[in-house]
């Protein structure tokens, strides 16, 4: 998928191949601190004690995900990629995550239908609406 491609060519040197292996915070696979399939878990929390939880577990909703990456990635050109490749690199962390399929595409109005694991963390500073 177009996704895992941008990925491989965007963000796989500094997050690595499956968002768990790179040396900047972690995208995939952790569900609290206490991951702990990460291969580099120790240097992790010595270095960034707050990057240990995965994009899923920690990010409330897939658009501040979105936005994210559309305008502070990648690192070394931010906001350089269209608004279809971030949707789609989007879609492939998304699926890392285990929250959407391989092949799901993402766009203005399903990335919203995404419900992220990192909501139920959340406390709103607003009242629910009506």
């Amino acid at each position: 998928a177009q996704g895992a491609r941008l990925y491989q060519a965007q963000c796989a040197a500094c997050h690595g191949p499956r968002g768990i292996e790179g040396p900047a915070a972690r995208l995939a696979g952790s569900d609290g601190w206490m991951g702990r399939d990460d291969p580099l878990r120790l240097l992790r929390i010595r270095k960034y004690p707050l990057l240990i939880q995965s994009v899923g577990a920690r990010w409330p909703y897939a658009t501040t995900l979105f936005d994210y990456v559309r305008r502070a990635m990648p690192y070394h050109a931010p906001k350089s990629l269209t608004d279809d490749e971030v949707y789609a690199i989007t879609a492939h962390l998304l699926h890392l995550n285990g929250l959407v399929g391989a092949e799901a595409v993402m766009e203005r109005d399903s990335l919203p239908k995404v419900v992220m694991p990192g909501l139920a963390r959340t406390v709103s500073a607003w009242p629910p609406g009506p």
